[in-house]
């Protein structure tokens, strides 16, 4: 094979193994420390200083030594790297986690070293190749334009290709782990074709890496249930008989399950409760953002006469609440693997009750936050229904809150927001004005007598709303985050009244 050729072929895979690794970097991050957009920023910040280090540092080194199996063992050397991430990973991240998961920042803090750690160095040394190449490629100054765009042309072919392959086909197919092993052949193989054929044994020993089992991404004691799924990590635990659903990051509890009670003493029972607020027993609900189905569980208890449509965009997310969180309890259940407004907008039924409960911690999606989703919710509404939003806050903001109800009370003629829990708020929007609450079950008395005395005066509607085209919610909550881990502030949270005792 000519210099040229083999040139072409490693800046091609190289621009392929660079995306992936960031692609698969996210997915090894998320069950540590989320997929914020604080997250996010520290990745791709990170990779593209580590990529513009390479650049200037492989420039001035292709001057000085310009030899191909320099370049060779460079690309072969990043590869080694990336095959090694998988299994360096989870010691160093679950040691990190151990003392960051106390600290508001931790995300913020954990991100940054964990991307400094693990993905910069073979970042760094891809970004040593483009500058590398063309050196070598370029034989005469009139065609450096051309032969430099050419090269620029194939590493941005193999960027989209590492872009997709692995998001569309190789995380869902074989898993993140295997994903960036295989990328890590790719790169092998690449810097081996300028290094002659015995170094495609190299290629060749990491790609049988691939058939070494994945390990788990975050154990511990009660693990019962782990998987990766398309959209985040999915993981299950079971301790005192009590049962908790945790993704990608791990902080937030995002269902519980009690054999012999569906009360949690959590921010789930404050949605057994808000159907007191109608003036007529309700009969039809949907539940946006239904996780394990904590409250469709609780509404078979409580509400059995009330249908449940339980949206929730991740089947594996789906299959987990039917297999250890008693979804199917709920005969009047039905599930939908949909994302949330794209389910409200093709759906025709109308509804007493609906739940907005799909937050990604600790983020609400922008497009649950908006006028023209509000407007999309009162139209699926039949007359005298009402919409509650769980708002994930910390004590002394209330930015968030503040917007997402006076966004709210621009579409709904009232607006009155429970401070139910020190970390949740839930926004209730009323198509008629509310009277007096309806008689409670016995089990509910207690939390029914605390919305009663802690719900607010209606909310005055926003003179800016939140809309479609400009909806801050990322960075309100991350300045809400920030500003708490400033001054300090703790995560431990007192339970509801209704928690089982004993």
């Amino acid at each position: 094979m000519s210099q040229d050729r083999a040139l072409s072929l490693l800046v091609f895979g190289a621009g392929t193994g660079t995306l992936a690794t960031e692609i698969a970097a996210s997915r090894l991050l998320a069950p540590y420390y989320g997929s914020s957009t604080i997250v996010w920023a520290n990745l791709i910040g990170l990779v593209l200083l580590a990529l513009a280090l390479g650049y200037w540092v492989g420039g001035r080194l292709a001057d000085r030594r310009p030899d191909p199996r320099l370049l060779g063992r460079i690309v072969v050397g990043a590869g080694l790297l990336v095959a090694a991430i998988p299994f360096i990973t989870r010691p160093i991240l679950d040691v990190a986690a151990e003392g960051l998961d106390e600290l508001s920042a931790g995300a913020v803090v954990g991100s940054f070293f964990a991307t400094v750690l693990l993905f910069a160095p073979p970042v760094f040394l891809l970004g040593m190749v483009s500058p590398f190449a063309i050196r070598l490629a370029v034989h005469d100054v009139a065609t450096a334009g051309e032969t430099a765009g050419r090269l620029y042309a194939l590493s941005t072919a193999g960027s989209l290709l590492g872009t997709f392959l692995p998001a569309l086909v190789l995380i869902p197919l074989i898993g993140t782990q295997r994903t960036m092993l295989a990328s890590a052949a790719v790169l092998v193989l690449s810097g081996s074709l300028l290094l002659g054929r015995r170094w495609v044994v190299a290629a060749a020993a990491v790609a049988l890496m691939l058939a070494l089992p994945p390990g788990a991404v975050r154990g511990g004691d009660g693990l019962v249930f782990e998987k990766e799924s398309r959209y985040q990590f999915v993981r299950v635990t079971e301790r005192a008989g009590v049962r908790r659903l945790y993704l990608n990051e791990g902080v937030a509890v995002h269902s519980v399950w009690r054999r012999e009670n569906v009360l949690t003493g959590g921010v789930w029972d404050t949605f057994l409760t808000v159907p007191l607020l109608l003036d007529r027993a309700p009969r039809r609900a949907a539940i946006l953002g239904n996780a394990g189905g904590t409250v469709a569980r609780g509404f078979g208890v409580y509400y059995p006469q009330v249908a449940v449509d339980a949206v929730e965009i991740d089947p594996v997310v789906t299959d987990a609440a039917y297999r250890w969180f008693g979804l199917g309890d709920n005969e009047r259940v039905r599930t939908f693997d949909e994302d949330a407004r794209p389910f409200l907008r093709r759906t025709g039924a109308r509804y007493d009750l609906v739940y907005v409960d799909a937050y990604h911690q600790p983020y609400v999606p922008f497009y649950l936050a908006t006028k023209e989703f509000f407007e999309l919710v009162r139209k699926r509404l039949a007359p005298g229904g009402l919409v509650a939003l769980n708002v994930a806050t910390v004590p002394g903001d209330r930015s968030l809150v503040d917007g997402l109800a006076g966004t709210l009370a621009t579409v709904f003629p009232e607006v009155r927001v429970w401070p139910a829990l020190e970390f949740n708020h839930i926004v209730v929007g009323l198509t008629e004005p509310h009277r007096a609450a309806r008689p409670a079950p016995q089990r509910l008395r207690e939390l029914a007598g605390l919305m009663a005395q802690r719900l607010s005066a209606p909310v005055a509607p926003k003179a800016d709303p939140w809309t479609d085209d400009h909806a801050p919610v990322e960075w309100v909550t991350d300045r809400m985050i920030v500003d708490y881990a400033v001054r300090g502030g703790s995560f431990d949270e007192a339970p509801l009244p209704t928690a089982p005792r004993g």
